[in-house]
């Protein structure tokens, strides 16, 4: 990575709704855009912005099935994965993480239907 790539993943990462996602995709692998809308609380719009910047990035790949679109964090480099694992590691820490780990929980049963 020259200086330039470092100084465009960390102002991808400056964005407390793109942490936010990536947290989730952390944990759960792939996700549908309509469970980071439903979990976060945010509009449809927004949060499709932030994963297309994240998706732009080159941090998230993305399949179709059907009308969804699921989104999931590919392996860059050492240096991200190993970054994106030490974030995850202190997100335990965070309570607006857990909180939005909870609010998972409790939306993926009804979301995508």
């Amino acid at each position: 990575m020259h200086t330039d790539d470092y100084a465009s993943l960390f102002k991808c990462l400056s964005e407390p709704v793109r942490l936010r996602i990536l947290f989730l995709l952390l944990d759960r692998g792939e996700l549908c855009v309509c469970d980071i809308v439903d979990t976060l609380g945010l509009s449809q719009s927004v949060v499709s912005r932030h994963l297309a910047y994240l998706r732009n990035n080159a941090l998230l790949s993305t399949r179709r099935e059907g009308v969804w679109i699921y989104y999931q964090i590919i392996k860059v480099s050492p240096f991200i994965d190993k970054l994106l694992a030490l974030f995850y590691r202190s997100g335990t820490d965070s309570n607006s993480l857990q909180n939005d780990l909870k609010r998972f929980s409790t939306c993926a049963s009804r979301s995508c239907n």
